[in-house]
């Protein structure tokens, strides 16, 4: 795969831009208030006005456009596609490179409270992936999971690193994972913190307790809370007229997830409507990734990835050696015994006493401690 024009970039999203943000959220029309006294019909009204008028009257961008723009961001081009991503040299000579991918609802603002940390050690590379964020939006229907893990690769050896390791959450864990399936001749390892893949059925009459409780919680997901995957994997494009013209709605399909997928105060097994997602993250923290979604108008181009790729989130046997960090409220969680049955070459196992899906952003300190243990009982 051909990578071609890299060139420094720098992120400035205009006023205007800004200004028509504000005006649509003080021109909401809104639903009436739901029928329960939860979250168990999506996000409650009144919450979600008391979000929306946050972020029209108090909420400033500017802050984390700066922030982003404090590090050095990069265009390039790759089989066509414009990619955005920011790259990180450490300051140790001895540093290894990592590229680190994110997911859905996610971005590379994920990543900004472990970047000076995880750069003492390693040469960061953090892409959006494509449809995402400032990088552009595929116009062709190719850009599955096993092309954007060959493009990853291409990246990183046109930065000058023929040998690699690669981690990832989420979509960014099935690309991680296809990039350690498929590219092992350049990856050296990979560290997931969402590991997806099927129980043994073998298995299923001498379940442990920790397994009837992860097949507890993927029920409560499938029962109550993918119908945001089956939308996107089967009609994004629809959905996108409606995320496309309002922030509000926008703003309600992320912080959705960011409520049922953070460790945000839910019963043991995440199967729990409780929690408030402001225990697990700040507001402006969720509003900086709902803004980012909204002002790059990536609503319908990063569905697509579910169209995609979805029935390849978790295909084929992965040999490089393979690290496992399992956050307590994860959407999906593999006993090691299952896990061992798609990743043959696990080098490192831990589950964690707290955080979420998002586990970079939620409990970055935890985040970067096992990063640095999987990696560390890896080689180049």
């Amino acid at each position: 795969m051909q990578v071609a024009d890299i060139r420094p970039f720098t992120i400035d999203v205009p006023q205007a831009a800004l200004d028509d943000l504000k005006a649509r959220l003080a021109n909401t029309r809104w639903p009436e208030k739901e029928t329960v006294g939860d979250w168990d019909q999506g996000v409650p009204l009144a919450y979600a006005q008391e979000l929306a008028a946050y972020w029209q009257r108090d909420y400033d961008w500017r802050k984390v456009e700066a922030r982003l723009n404090a590090l050095p961001n990069y265009l390039a081009t790759i089989d066509g596609l414009d990619i955005h991503f920011l790259h990180v040299r450490s300051p140790d000579p001895a540093a290894r490179p990592l590229v680190l991918t994110h997911g859905w609802p996610g971005s590379v603002l994920e990543f900004l409270d472990v970047i000076e940390l995880l750069s003492a050690d390693y040469h960061l590379v953090i892409p959006s992936l494509p449809g995402y964020g400032f990088s552009g939006k595929p116009s062709e229907a190719k850009w599955n999971v096993e092309h954007i893990a060959a493009a990853w690769d291409a990246l990183m050896r046109a930065l000058g690193y023929p040998r690699y390791f690669a981690q990832g959450g989420d979509w960014g864990s099935a690309v991680t994972s296809a990039i350690g399936a498929n590219h092992a001749d350049h990856c050296a390892g990979i560290h997931l913190n969402m590991i997806a893949g099927q129980p043994d059925p073998a298995t299923m009459n001498e379940l442990t307790e920790e397994e009837q409780a992860y097949l507890a919680r993927f029920g409560w997901y499938r029962a109550k809370d993918n119908g945001y995957a089956t939308q996107q994997a089967t009609r994004p494009q629809t959905l996108g007229y409606g995320l496309a013209d309002s922030p509000v709605g926008q703003m309600g399909w992320i912080v959705e997830k960011f409520h049922g997928w953070t460790d945000c105060g839910h019963e043991p097994g995440g199967q729990s409507i409780g929690g408030h997602p402001e225990k697990a993250l700040t507001r402006d923290a969720m509003l900086d990734t709902v803004s980012l979604y909204w002002l790059t108008n990536s609503a319908a181009s990063s569905a697509r990835l579910y169209w995609h790729s979805f029935a390849t989130f978790a295909a084929g046997e992965i040999h490089v050696p393979t690290g496992c960090s399992l956050f307590p409220n994860e959407i999906m969680r593999l006993s090691r015994r299952w896990a061992e049955r798609r990743y043959r070459n696990i080098v490192h196992w831990n589950e964690l006493p707290r955080g979420g899906h998002f586990a970079a952003c939620e409990q970055p300190d935890l985040f970067v401690a096992e990063v640095r243990a999987a990696l560390a009982k890896m080689t180049l």
